[in-house]
């Protein structure tokens, strides 16, 4: 009895994992699914066409793309739908536009290339948006599913390759994952600490039943048992690819998790603000983020802002939140500033190279670091600095909980005072550098003002390049908020065309800017095509000086002879309008400027070639 019993349990363990087996099988295969799902082997419906309903559901407006076959589906039926194609000269820029888009719109920005070689050229724009915390979607193409790693055109494992850049990585394997796969990724490309995200989609899951069904069918008849199994195989795998593709699924925004300050750590930071005597804020790029719309921004913030009193350092994306003149804007002396302050805000900034780690802070002030991402908001506090409070929350929000808490109170007025006297001095010693002539050319300094003066009120400023823009950020005033672009803490160079075109495609009213310097319009010249082509007139400042002068700072007694960029001459031949802009000319900037002004409202982009001399400004600033 025991040896009949021991043979029925090792029977039935056998039958159950044999059962088990064969269940996990047919689910691998799709064939449970196939059992509830029909696939519509008439419909000429295709894959892209999902992808653009969820598209357009979301609200995207602009794909920017460089086009490839790969995904040929998704950009026709996106068009048909209304959503905006634009295609680049290069794959780098469709990203880099994205990214301008998602900053300045509040959603979420969105490029498509093709497979292979179009995604490998994208993976240092797609850094550059997960440093700079941008929303972003890189849609990619993909071998087939049953050819990849089997050698097809461009197929290579692209997975491996984005998962270190983004939040979430998909390979779509069926048509009916479509829907789903890009309403998640939206939603943790906005969730959290925002970022970049990226579907791979297999060619055969955005064509057609019939046009697949091509590929897969076998070219004669099979013969053997062998044979048959794959024609099998095969016929299932085209079965399941399309198995219930066209149910009505919701296409509607997923919720998008922000966190935010707790109450009694807003009230911690309410009791140390109501104590100081000499605060000061810091705000950083993540203080644009939405939930706090674009366009509320400027009126919230700045009210927020002015009923505190406190003084306000502006970084990145935030230059420009109190206006082109504020009282509390110190533009100058931080270092200084924060020596003597008795309590800093973070609010979004990071203890990184552009605060010296964090050395810059006086250990004796209370510090109150507020960033959405955790290894950010405690960044070298191990080393340099400690934070008094450090709350992982959004930092829009919490300033304005913090001004509405602290309502009736504000700074002592002589503190703020003191920092503008002292902005005032270094600003006057500025402007005179700007006064000096130089030994060839133009003084860059005496441009750049010239240029602030008569920006537009409506003005967006694109920062790309090293030294000139160095200088630009010194000295350029953004007219209000979200209305200055850099790449941010990563430094790429080469962002200026893709940002400029997400730009004007954004703020279609708006004067758009390029600062570049001679060496980074480099990257983009050729973008001057696709704002001909695309009807963005935008206007390129370039500092011509020959050389790599960031660089030249430290290298000047190895340089050689240099030799001038004639940019100008390549922006007529993309369909613009370039200007060469000498010492000859010094005298009629101002109506050059404005000319090139005039042209730009009138659709063409302009580009003015400056030939600049040497200043001592920034001396001793380095590229590293």
């Amino acid at each position: 009895p025991t040896l009949d019993m021991d043979i029925s349990v090792v029977l039935g363990c056998s039958l159950g994992a044999a059962l088990g087996g064969v269940i996990l099988a047919s689910y691998q295969l799709g064939l449970l699914y196939q059992l509830f799902h029909k696939t519509e082997r008439q419909s000429s419906r295709h894959g892209g066409e999902s992808v653009a309903d969820v598209l357009r559901a979301h609200g995207i407006r602009f794909v920017f793309t460089l086009v490839g076959g790969h995904i040929s589906p998704i950009l026709v039926a996106c068009e048909k739908l209304g959503i905006h194609i634009v295609d680049t000269r290069h794959e780098a820029t469709a990203v880099f536009a994205a990214d301008a888009v998602a900053r300045l719109s509040g959603t979420v920005g969105v490029a498509a290339v093709t497979a292979g070689p179009g995604l490998t050229n994208t993976v240092t724009a797609v850094k550059n948006a997960q440093m700079a915390e941008s929303p972003l979607l890189l849609i990619g193409g993909a071998a087939a599913t049953l050819l990849q790693g089997r050698g097809a055109l461009q197929d290579i494992d692209q997975m491996s390759l984005f998962k270190p850049l983004c939040k979430f990585c998909a390979s779509v394997r069926t048509v009916r994952e479509i829907v789903p796969t890009i309403r998640k990724a939206l939603a943790v490309a906005q969730s959290g600490t925002p970022g970049p995200v990226f579907i791979e989609f297999p060619i055969d899951t955005l064509y057609p039943y019939h046009v697949v069904e091509k590929e897969f069918a076998p070219k004669n008849t099979p013969k053997g048992l062998m044979g048959k199994m794959i024609a099998w195989y095969l016929r299932n795998h085209l079965s399941n690819l399309f198995a219930g593709a066209w149910e009505t699924r919701d296409l509607s925004p997923l919720p998008v998790h922000i966190p935010h300050a707790t109450e009694d750590e807003v009230q911690r930071c309410v009791e140390l603000v109501s104590r100081a005597k000499k605060p000061v804020i810091l705000l950083g790029s993540q203080a644009t983020l939405p939930p706090t719309p674009g366009y509320f921004l400027c009126f919230f913030y700045r009210k927020a802002l002015e009923s505190l009193g406190i003084p306000c350092f502006l970084g990145g994306m935030s230059r420009g939140m109190l206006g082109k003149n504020s009282s509390l804007h110190i533009r100058q002396n931080r270092r200084d500033a924060l020596k003597d302050a008795d309590l800093v805000l973070l609010a979004g900034t990071v203890c990184d190279f552009r605060l010296s780690y964090g050395r810059v802070l006086n250990r004796r002030s209370k510090i109150i670091a507020v960033n959405r991402d955790r290894s950010q908001l405690l960044k070298n506090s191990d080393m340099f600095w400690k934070p008094t409070v450090a709350i992982q929350g959004d930092a829009g929000s919490f300033l304005l909980r913090l001004s509405k808490a602290l309502k009736g109170h504000k700074c002592p007025e002589e503190w703020p005072r003191s920092l503008k006297e002292g902005d005032a001095i270094k600003e006057k010693a500025n402007r005179s550098k700007a006064d000096e002539k130089t030994e060839r050319h133009l003084n860059p300094l005496s441009v750049l003002h010239c240029v602030d003066e008569l920006l537009a009120e409506d003005s967006i400023i694109v920062a790309d390049g090293g030294d000139f823009v160095g200088s630009a950020a010194y000295i350029m005033r953004p007219r209000g908020p979200l209305r200055w672009l850099d790449p941010g803490a990563f430094g790429t160079l080469g962002v200026g065309g893709g940002f400029a075109l997400g730009a004007k495609l954004c703020r279609p009213e708006s004067e758009v800017w390029i600062v570049y310097g001679d060496g980074s319009l480099g990257y983009s010249v050729a973008e001057f095509d696709t704002f001909t082509r695309h009807k963005t007139p935008v206007i390129a400042l370039v500092g011509n000086d020959a050389c790599w002068s960031q660089i030249s700072r430290e290298q000047v007694p190895m340089l050689g002879s240099n030799r001038l960029w004639y940019y100008h001459i390549v922006a007529d031949g993309y369909g613009g309008k370039g200007y060469l802009i000498g010492r000859e000319d010094e005298s009629q900037l101002d109506d050059i400027i404005k000319k090139a002004q005039k042209e730009c409202r009138e659709g063409k982009a302009v580009l003015l070639n400056v030939l600049i001399g040497k200043t001592n400004f920034r001396e001793g600033s380095i590229s590293v």
